[in-house]
């Protein structure tokens, strides 16, 4: 009688504690293993060190890791409430390849129709991107910002050999600024976008095959 392999483990790293309750406002059915909602807490130190400290659990080791949450679009056009499948994060220290972009792309159109999703690089930032430094980012390629998803991501292949993605709601954009009186209406909408991608990150989690160690 063979014996079946442990599901691989799914990681969902977020930093705030709205981002976290809306994933779990999602539900939890359909994964395909061991599901983990991690707060890491602002900016990249906090989040690399709560992955780290996660992935050193045994249960964890050999976890599927997916940032998410909210970020800042770069591009014009941009609206509160799309979405950002990145195709890599960028920070400083590295670039980390970003896995199963297209089949994340195809089931976000499905869990959330009629959203518009953006893919390209997630660069990582130190602050809250704001003003005229979104056309700074925008001119090295990147699409959307955020403090957490590079060290999230580099925090994870550090730690070992895994599949890793990050995905993220646009909460404003260079029309869009949140300092802006009447923007709160476009926290609503990421919120509840964000709400609703659980479907979708169920599926590349299913989709994986991770090798065993």
């Amino acid at each position: 009688m063979s014996v079946q392999p442990a599901p691989v483990p799914l990681l969902i790293a977020c930093a705030l504690g709205i981002e976290q309750f809306a994933l779990r406002a999602g539900g939890r059915g359909g994964a395909g293993g061991p599901v983990t909602v991690l707060r890491t807490g602002m900016g990249p130190a906090a989040a690399e060190r709560a992955v780290t400290r996660m992935l050193a659990d045994p249960a964890l080791r050999d976890a599927a890791v997916l940032a998410t949450g909210f970020c800042a679009g770069l591009a014009p056009g941009m609206h509160p409430g799309d979405l950002v499948v990145a195709e890599e994060t960028r920070d400083p220290r590295s670039t980390t390849p970003c896995v199963g972009t297209g089949l994340l792309v195809e089931e976000l159109g499905r869990a959330v129709p009629g959203r518009t999703v953006h893919t390209g690089p997630l660069t990582g930032s130190d602050h809250v991107v704001r003003g005229p430094e979104r056309a700074d980012l925008l001119a090295t390629g990147a699409i959307a910002a955020d403090m957490e998803s590079a060290a999230t991501l580099l925090g994870a292949v550090r730690a070992g050999e895994r599949p890793v993605a990050a995905v993220r709601v646009v909460v404003d954009a260079p029309e869009h600024e949140l300092v802006r009186i009447g923007t709160v209406r476009g926290g609503i909408s990421a919120f509840r976008v964000l709400r609703s991608v659980l479907p979708a990150f169920f599926e590349w989690h299913r989709s994986l095959l991770l090798p065993r160690r």
